[in-house]
């Protein structure tokens, strides 16, 4: 039977880390340890931990003294502790879907290529919104790693909230840990480190983990996090082309990010005009991102778009909405898109 190790960083999660936990030792037909790392809480984190541990002999327990941060925290269990074939980083206040390891593993032992494993991860807010869940098991979709790097460079953006994330440890320790310097979109950077090296698989159907949001951690305006997640998202896809270049033929695909970023950036632009948002949107900022980003944003479609709306104005631009039918074609290519990922993760 394959052991997987889990790695559950707590900070302040107390309240959350029993259903965590109990997600993990639940699952059928494998063998898993779990290492709670509680990085210097201010709340029950370490009572409960203790206590967790002394019920069950797959649960380790450590305490920091002082706060390490988080990816100082989950270097330490996945390549410092773990000694399992499979590894998961889970937080303390996400869950895994039941049977989600079962099905990961047996992907992974049928094919030893794979590295990685993700799947379907439900959002969710309280305990009680969980959905019961219908949908059936439709085998999975696999992605040579090349394939799944280009469709990210393409897009631009994560499909992977992360708890839904099992990965082959030798995978993990062949790519390394998580890099201080992206404390925001690592995780971004290690699924494309991981692609590099490993090809990847989408568990169809079944949802693989439970992702909790907290709305009272959410940015005050969607322009601010837009705006910042770009950022973040081009800090990403910078570090893996310097630490990869040769992959892949690095420069197109890096050009392939860049110019999905700015096309993003310039949408979201357009999008400020057509609800009348403009002096909350930070359009400058996101056309200055643009230009930076890419070198030929100026040639770009959105680009135009915007500029269109800036001879109209923003009050204009709303009162009439001459723009909405390109929005609507906007929403029902992101709608589309949705759905894909949810058939084939990517």
């Amino acid at each position: 039977m394959s052991t997987i190790d889990v790695v559950i960083p707590c900070y302040n999660y107390g309240r959350y880390l029993r259903n965590c936990v109990s997600s993990v030792l639940s699952q059928a037909e494998v063998a898993v340890r779990l290492l709670v790392i509680d990085d210097a809480s201010c709340d029950d984190t370490a009572q409960i931990g203790e206590e967790l541990a002394a019920t069950d002999r797959r649960i380790e327990f450590l305490r920091h003294k002082t706060n390490k941060g988080h990816i100082a925290t989950y270097n330490e269990g996945l390549i410092g502790w773990s000694t399992g074939k499979y590894t998961v980083l889970l937080s303390a206040d996400d869950m895994l879907a039941p049977g989600s390891l079962s099905r990961a593993v047996r992907i992974m032992d049928s094919d030893e290529k794979i590295g990685m494993v993700y799947g379907r991860a439900i959002h969710f807010e309280q305990e009680a919104e969980l959905p019961t869940i219908f949908t059936a098991e439709r085998g999975h979709v696999r992605f040579a790693g090349a394939d799944w790097l280009k469709a990210r460079c393409k897009a631009g953006y994560n499909v992977i909230s992360s708890p839904e994330v099992v990965v082959r440890r030798s995978v993990q320790h062949t790519v390394g840990g998580y890099r201080p310097e992206l404390p925001h979109a690592g995780d971004l950077e290690m699924w494309l480190r991981i692609a590099a090296v490993s090809d990847i698989a989408y568990v169809r159907g079944l949802p693989q983990a439970f992702y909790r949001v907290h709305r009272a951690s959410m940015f005050r305006t969607q322009y601010q996090t837009g705006l910042l997640d770009l950022h973040q998202r081009k800090a990403a896809f910078d570090s893996f082309f310097l630490h990869h270049r040769n992959v892949g033929a690095g420069k197109p695909l890096c050009d392939w990010a860049n110019r999905a970023l700015a096309r993003e950036a310039l949408w979201d632009a357009c999008r400020a005009y057509d609800h009348n948002r403009v002096n909350e949107a930070h359009i400058l900022e996101l056309t200055e991102f643009a230009r930076t980003t890419y070198a030929n944003a100026v040639s770009l479609s959105e680009y135009a778009a915007l500029r269109r709306r800036r001879i109209l104005g923003p009050v204009v631009c709303n009162r009439t909405q001459l723009f909405l039918a390109t929005a609507a074609a906007r929403r029902l290519q992101r709608w589309y898109r949705r759905r894909r990922r949810e058939r084939v993760g990517i």
